[in-house]
C-alpha cells in the first residue's frame, strides 16, 4: 500500500515545518510579504499552474508570489486517502511510490519550488476541518477557510459563502485551527450588504484567529451573468477601520498587471489576489518588459500595446508538466517564430496537421484510455486550462479547438499536436500583421461604454494572452442572456444550478477530469464576451 503523507510517517519534511507559530503580520513577513497571490480555484490552481504563474517572474522574485491550492472538501479530504493522493502529492509516497524513495518530497508544497503555499478547504465541522488540515500542515505555510464560494453546491453542502449567516460556526471553525493547528489559519470571504456589516464580519473572523483576510469585493449574489464589477471601496473601508497591522488581500477586477498596482493603491491592501485574470493570463503577475527588451515570448504592436504570446505560454506549461509531474526530458524546441527570421525554404507543414487531423494517438488506443484517469491533478486539468488560455483563437481556428477537444488527460502527444497547430496559426497571424497591421487595429471610439469600452482598452490580437471580459448585468439583460428573476424563475434557476453543481461535486471523490469544462460557450462569434463557467473559480 502506498505510503500516505502524514506528519507521523514523513520525517523528511520536519526541517521544513515551522518551529514557531507566528501570528498576523509577523507570519506575513515570515513568508516574504508577498503582494501577488494566485487565488484558490476549484480544479485550477493545482501544482503545475502555480509553477507556470511563478515562472514569468524573475528567479529571485518567484518566492514573492503566494499561491493557494484548489479548494478541497474537508470531510472528504479527511476521510478518503484516495482524495488526498489524487489531489495533493507532497511526497513520492503520496503519489503512489512504495519504494525507499516514498518519503522524499515531491510536488505540492516542496520548499524548493512550491512555496509559499496556502491550502484551502471548505468546511462546516470544526473537527473535520482540523483533521483535514493536519494532513497538509507539514507541507504548506497556512490553511485557509473558504467563505466565498457562491455556487449552488456550496448552498446545498452548507459551506463557502453560505456560512456567512452563521457567525458562531465560522468563529468555531477558525478558532479550532487557531488554537490546535501547528500553522496559521487564514480566511477568504465576500463583502456583505453594507460596509458596516462587512467590517463587523471581518472583525469577527479576525477575533477567531484568522491571520490574513482575503476580501472579494463582490457579494454572494454576484455570479454568472450577474457577476458585475467588484467594489474596491469596501476593501478600502476595512483598511481604514481595522488595526494597521491587519493583513488584507484584495480580490476582484484584476484584468492585467497594471490593475494590480492600481488596486493596491486604491484599497490599501497588502496584496492582490487574482483568479479569472490569472486563468486567462498566467503572466498577469509579471511586469511587462521594457520597450526594446522583448524576447520572442513577448509581442508588442506598433503602438506599444502587447502581451505574452499564447504559444510561449503553452510551451512553458507543457515543459513544466514534463519536468516536474512526469519527470521526463523536456523536448528540444525551435525558437518561436518571428517575421524577421530568415526564410527556411525547406520548412514544410503537414497538411494533416494544418487541418487538425493529426491529433495524437490512434483512435482505438485513445478509446481504450479514455476512462483511465491519471493520478495527478496537474494532468487531469490540462485541457480546461488550455481552452481558457486559447479562448481568443479557438472560435476562428477550429482545427485547434477540435484537436484540443479530442485530447485526454495525460495524453502528451495530443497536447504537443495542439501546440504545433497553435504555433502554425500564430506564424500566419504574425506574418499577416507584419504585412497589414491596420487589419488588427480599430480606431479609438470615445462613445464606447461598459464591456465594449473595456474590450477596447484590454483587447489584443488573438495570439496574445488577454483577459476574458464579461458582459455587465445590464448588458446581459439587454441581450436576453439574463432575465429578470421572479419567484418562479428564481426557483427554476436554483434547481438547475444545484443539478449542475451536484454533477461537479464528483471532483471531491475522484481525480478531476476536466474534459470540456472550459469549452467556450455561445455561438463563438465573440470570444471576448463568452462566459467562463463560474464553477472554475471559488470565492
Amino acid at each position: 500500500m502506498a505510503s500516505e503523507a502524514t506528519p507521523q510517517n514523513n520525517a523528511a519534511v520536519s526541517a521544513a515545518a515551522p518551529t514557531k507559530k507566528l501570528q498576523g503580520r509577523q507570519f506575513y513577513e515570515s513568508i516574504g510579504s508577498p503582494k501577488y497571490i494566485v487565488a484558490p480555484m476549484v480544479d485550477r490552481s493545482e501544482f503545475a499552474w502555480r509553477m507556470l504563474s511563478r515562472s514569468f517572474l524573475p528567479p529571485d522574485e518567484q518566492k514573492d508570489l503566494l499561491a493557494y491550492s484548489p479548494m478541497y472538501h474537508a470531510r472528504l479530504f479527511k476521510e478518503q486517502a484516495k482524495v488526498r493522493s489524487s489531489h495533493f502529492q507532497p511526497t513520492r509516497g503520496s503519489a503512489g511510490d512504495v519504494t525507499k524513495k516514498k518519503d522524499e518530497l515531491f510536488l505540492d508544497g516542496n520548499p524548493a519550488f512550491d512555496r509559499p503555499l496556502v491550502v484551502q478547504f471548505c468546511a462546516n465541522d470544526p473537527n473535520e476541518f482540523l483533521e483535514a488540515a493536519k494532513h497538509v500542515a507539514p507541507y504548506c505555510d497556512a490553511v485557509d477557510l473558504n467563505l466565498g464560494c457562491p455556487q449552488g453546491i456550496a448552498r446545498k453542502g452548507h459551506y463557502g459563502a453560505f456560512l456567512q449567516e452563521d457567525w458562531d460556526l465560522i468563529y468555531k471553525l477558525i478558532n479550532k485551527l487557531h488554537t490546535e493547528l501547528d500553522i496559521p489559519i487564514t480566511a477568504k470571504f465576500r463583502i456583505q450588504e453594507t460596509k458596516e456589516k462587512t467590517l463587523e464580519y471581518a472583525k469577527m473572523i479576525l477575533s477567531a484567529g484568522a491571520n490574513i483576510i482575503t476580501v472579494h469585493g463582490r457579494r454572494r449574489e454576484q455570479k454568472g451573468h450577474e457577476t458585475g464589477v467588484a467594489d474596491w471601496t469596501y476593501i478600502r473601508y476595512l483598511r481604514d477601520n481595522l488595526p494597521p497591522d491587519t493583513v488584507i488581500f484584495a480580490n476582484g477586477n484584476i484584468l492585467n498587471h497594471d490593475d494590480i498596482e492600481t488596486c493596491l493603491k486604491e484599497t490599501g491592501a497588502d496584496g492582490v489576489m487574482s483568479a479569472e485574470g490569472n486563468l486567462s493570463d498566467p503572466t498577469i503577475f509579471s511586469r511587462p518588459p521594457a520597450p526594446g527588451t522583448e524576447t520572442r515570448d513577448y509581442w508588442r504592436d506598433r503602438h506599444g500595446k502587447g502581451g505574452y504570446r499564447i504559444d510561449a505560454i503553452l510551451r512553458r506549461y507543457l515543459d513544466i508538466i514534463y519536468k516536474y509531474v512526469l519527470e521526463q526530458p523536456v523536448p528540444e524546441r525551435k525558437p518561436l517564430f518571428l517575421p524577421s527570421d530568415p526564410v527556411d525554404e525547406k520548412e514544410q507543414f503537414s497538411e494533416n496537421a494544418e487541418d487538425g487531423e493529426n491529433d495524437g494517438p490512434p483512435k482505438k488506443k485513445q478509446k481504450r484510455e479514455k476512462s483511465k484517469r491519471p493520478n495527478s491533478a496537474s494532468l487531469g486539468v490540462m485541457q480546461g486550462h488550455l481552452f481558457q488560455v486559447l479562448r481568443p483563437m479557438v472560435a476562428t481556428h477550429t482545427n485547434v479547438r477540435d484537436a484540443l477537444a479530442r485530447s485526454r488527460p495525460g495524453d502528451m502527444p495530443a497536447f504537443e499536436n495542439v501546440l504545433s497547430l497553435v504555433e502554425q496559426a500564430i506564424k500566419g497571424g504574425l506574418k499577416e500583421y507584419d504585412e497589414s497591421p491596420e487589419k488588427f487595429e480599430k480606431p479609438q471610439d470615445p462613445t464606447l461604454t461598459g464591456s465594449k469600452a473595456t474590450i477596447a482598452e484590454y483587447g489584443r490580437p488573438w495570439w496574445v494572452c488577454q483577459p476574458h471580459i464579461r458582459l455587465l448585468p445590464e448588458e446581459a439583460m439587454e441581450t436576453g442572456a439574463l432575465q429578470q428573476k421572479g419567484t418562479a424563475n428564481k426557483q427554476k434557476d436554483e434547481k438547475a444550478e444545484n443539478k449542475k453543481e451536484t454533477e461537479k461535486e464528483s471532483v471531491d471523490t475522484k481525480t478531476p477530469v476536466s474534459e470540456g469544462t472550459a469549452t467556450p460557450v455561445g455561438d463563438g462569434t465573440d470570444t471576448s464576451t463568452t462566459l467562463t463557467p463560474d464553477r472554475l473559480v471559488s470565492g
